[in-house]
Order: C-alpha cells, then structure tokens, then sequence
C-alpha cells in the first residue's frame, strides 16, 4: 500500500506497481467470475476481465437486448454466456452488476447461489447499505466485497483499450475467507482500475449519490440550462449559446483541468477570462454551497435512496424515465448541442 499525499492530506492507496496484474492473477487463479447483467457496468468489466486473462461468464437474461449484446461482443452462448441462474451456479465470483432496481428484483434468485465461500461483488454500495429497504441480506458464510470504478462504463473499457485506467474505490462489507479484502482489489485490479483508495459500502454510496446529483450530472445539467436559457433571453443565438455554455468547456477547457489542473486551465485562458473566474467563483461556491448541504443531508438520511426505490419499483419506471430524457432531448438547448457536434468535423 502507497502512502500519497493529496494537497497535504496523507492517504494510503493501491497502485498497480505495487499489486500488479500477476498478484491479481494469484489472488483469483481459482476464481470463476460471473457477470450479472450486461448493461452500464457488465460489458465493460466483463470485458476488460477477459482480456486480462481472467476466468469469466456472463449471466443475462435472454431474450434481452443486452444478451444480443453480449453475443455481438464474442461471448458465446453455452459456453461462457448463459442465463442468470446457470452463471451464478457456475460462477465463485457473483458480480451484481444489475442496475440497482434489477438487483432488488433479482435478489431473490441470486441468493440461492450464494453457497458457503463465494464471493458478492458490487460496484455500488446501494444494495447493501439499504439493505432494510432492498432486501438484499447476503448469508454470513460468504465473502462480500466491492470495487467501483469513478465513471460510466464507457469510460472503464475506453480508457482500459487505450492502455490507461481509470480510477476506483474498493471495499469489504462482510470477510468470511480472511481473503476478501485481496479480493476485492483483485478485482478493482483485473477491472483495469488505474488506483484504488479505500473506502466502506456506507461511504461509497453517499459520495456516489451526491456526486451523481451534484457537479456530476444533476448540478452541471442545471447550470448549462440556466446560462443557455440566460443567453437565449438576452438575443443571443442558439450556436452561441450552446458554444459558450458547453461545447468550450467540454471539448477545450475540461481537457486542460484533466491534464493538469484548474490552474493550469486558468493560465492557458485570457487575462480577462482569468479575471473574471476568479472573482466569480466565490459568489457561486457560495450560492451553491447550502444546495450541497441540503443534498447530503437528503443522501445521508436515506430520503434519496427511498425516492429512487419508489420510482424503480413501479411497473412504468422506465417509460417515464424515458420520457424525462426525450424532454431533456429535445429540449432547444441539446436539439443546438447534435447540431454543433455534427458540424465539429466539417
């Protein structure tokens, strides 16, 4: 375990270096890992697994169109694609990769695999902190562990092909074998983790929720709306608008934080454009900051999670999620965003 020092705080985290693919191969030599659910996580872990020289099934439900995806991706039926029961029959490694609400509605059949010395591997702490909401109990006389990648799938296998990895926590819920905690990095390892910190299933899913409803997705979507709908008023263009708002900080200044840090963005801008960021950044951190209060408590006390699981419990879940995206869709402001990404090329 390295000790780094992030901005004078000192934490211990895992590097490659120190427990590379051969230890990870050590670690799960006798292993069998089964994927459930090939959606946002599945493809990309299962993937990344086998081309890292891993014993790995898929279990999906068939007929499904992630199934026809696993298919077109090389997994083959019978020999290691099957349906959800046979992989977790087959599997010492269950990997619940189903979305939070499958994993609730297929709880019931999981567990019947759950046999003396297997493994439970989640990339999201969810189930198992709300355990009393989803029911998801694991038997105490198995090893329940967790590695979650800091970003979509896409992002795991795009990174993992281009030789890179992106970052992931990794936990133990429940140590039965006195092996779950190699495990668990074994697995953050195989998945093509660039590092991993450690953290608990509790902890995990609070900042994930946060995260997701904060500067992730929920806030960034709120601020692009405002600034967009902002310019619009005022007479500007929906190109402008749009260019201003997202396409310079997507495509030209969040790669500059990536590289090399806000900073570094900030002295690769005008003197103006320094000026001003830095007298306005107060006033937003500021504005924001009791919006982030609020959204932690909310996280903290279980609300969003109780929200959530209402939602994804009721049979039309997906229908009016659906709806909700066609909203944002084809909302003036991303209607602009398709047409400045096809004109990007000409």
């Amino acid at each position: 375990m390295a000790k780094i020092n992030f901005g004078g705080v000192e934490e211990n985290v895992i590097t490659r270096e120190e427990f590379p693919l051969e230890k990870a191969h050590e670690v799960l030599n006798d292993e069998t890992i089964a994927i459930v659910g090939y959606g946002v996580q599945g493809p990309a872990q299962a993937l990344n697994l086998r081309d890292n020289g891993f014993r790995v099934i898929v279990g999906q439900r068939k007929p499904s169109k992630s199934y026809d995806k696993a298919l077109a991706d090389g997994w083959k039926e019978g020999v290691d694609l099957f349906d959800i029961e046979d992989a977790c029959k087959k599997g010492s490694i269950i990997a619940f990769l189903l979305s939070d609400a499958g994993q609730i509605g297929s709880w019931q059949v999981i567990k019947k695999y759950l046999t003396k010395g297997k493994s439970l591997f989640f990339s999201h702490g969810f189930g198992i902190t709300y355990k009393e909401k989803t029911g998801i109990i694991p038997p105490p006389d198995i090893d329940v562990i967790l590695a979650a990648p800091k970003g979509s799938g896409t992002s795991v296998r795009r990174l993992f092909v281009q030789g890179k990895g992106i970052n992931s926590s990794f936990a133990v819920f429940q140590d039965y074998t006195g092996k779950a905690r190699d495990k668990a990095i074994a697995m953050g390892i195989g998945i093509g983790s660039g590092y991993l910190f450690e953290t608990d299933f509790y902890k995990e899913v609070t900042s994930d929720l946060v995260g997701e409803r904060g500067t992730l997705m929920g806030a960034i979507a709120g601020i692009f709306e405002a600034q967009y709908n902002l310019l619009r008023r005022k007479g500007h263009s929906p190109s402008e608008a749009f260019n201003e708002t997202v396409e310079e900080l997507t495509q030209s200044l969040m790669p500059l934080v990536a590289e090399n840090g806000m900073d570094w963005m900030y002295a690769n801008c005008s003197t103006t454009a320094q000026r001003g960021a830095l007298d306005w950044r107060h006033k937003f951190r500021d504005a924001v900051a009791p919006v982030f209060e609020e959204l932690y408590e909310s996280v903290a006390s279980g609300k969003e999670a109780a929200i959530t699981i209402t939602a994804n419990s009721k049979p039309d879940y997906r229908e009016r999620l659906s709806e909700e995206l066609k909203e944002i869709r084809e909302s003036e402001m991303w209607q602009a965003g398709k047409k400045v990404r096809e004109l990007r090329a000409k």
